[in-house]
């Protein structure tokens, strides 16, 4: 009868690495002022780099935040405020990064909800001051703008982005104008209830569901929830960064001795993509 395709929007559609990572610097500046004296263009360089590299521990926007000062105390380490930074790596915080995340945060006293409305003040005065060169920080991936343009299919956006972001993108980047009611993104709730109520609409039934995502963890919670067992999973990455470092937390599990996940490439959905496809036997 069909088929519904529930998109993830960072990392599976758009590459905005470089658009967050610099507005996370800009946040930080505001909020950590202090901090950011004496820091000069070098180690701002330096601390978007390595965004890149950190970028697939990232759910939620607000975290690149986090991620900007405590990359700042790895590299300075006279203004560390935090117990974890003294000897941290790079490949500690993409191991570990979940249980980082709420140390630094009761140790600088920040809110979730505070900095999330800080990130999204900042993307707004760019977007404001500048929308042509904050559009330009973004790209979307290879094959997908047509993808979407031409599709058959129904096609949602589930996402942890804000959603007036997605949509202004998908409408300046891809020229593609999505329905309002078929973005869900920030606030909308965790994806597994999204992927629930898109399940349950009477419109969807019969249709084959599937559903892509650039991070193994959200597909885990999907697998280990019986009321999802309909739908197909799929875990997208790219050439650069995401292939090493998704590659290497595939072939983690594996060698661990707990085989997930089935290797199946897929070119006719998103052009220079590859998927890694979970099959339904690994829910029992």
């Amino acid at each position: 009868m069909g088929d519904l395709y529930a998109l993830d929007f960072d990392g599976v559609i758009c590459d905005s690495c470089g658009e967050s990572s610099l507005s996370a610097v800009k946040a930080a500046k505001l909020r950590w002022p202090r901090l950011f004296d004496g820091v000069d263009s070098t180690i701002e360089a330096w601390i978007v780099d390595q965004m890149h590299i950190v970028r697939p521990v990232v759910e939620t926007g607000y975290e690149n935040l986090l991620l900007v000062r405590l990359l700042l105390e790895i590299r300075v380490p006279s203004i560390r405020k935090s117990s974890v930074a003294a000897g941290l790596t790079i490949e500690e915080i993409l191991e570990n990064w979940s249980k980082l995340k709420p140390v630094i945060m009761e140790e600088w006293d920040e809110k979730r909800d505070d900095l999330v409305e800080l990130f999204g003040k900042v993307r707004d005065e760019w977007i404001d001051n500048d929308l042509s060169s904050w559009i330009g920080a973004n790209r979307f991936y290879p094959g997908v703008s047509d993808a979407l343009k031409f599709a058959s299919s129904r096609v949602y956006i589930v996402t942890t982005k804000q959603s007036r972001f997605a949509d202004a993108l998908l409408r300046e980047l891809a020229g593609v104008t999505i329905p309002s009611d078929r973005i869900y993104g920030l606030g909308t709730g965790p994806k597994v209830e999204v992927l629930k109520q898109l399940q349950s609409k009477p419109e969807h039934q019969g249709l084959t569901l599937h559903f892509v995502e650039d991070r193994l963890a959200t597909l885990k919670n999907v697998i280990k929830d019986p009321e999802l067992d309909g739908w197909n999973l799929y875990l997208v990455f790219y050439c650069g960064m995401w292939v090493y470092f998704l590659s290497w937390v595939l072939l983690k599990q594996e060698t661990g001795g707990t085989t997930l996940i089935k290797r199946e490439k897929k070119q006719q959905a998103f052009p220079g993509s590859t998927f890694w496809t979970f099959p339904t036997s690994v829910r029992s």
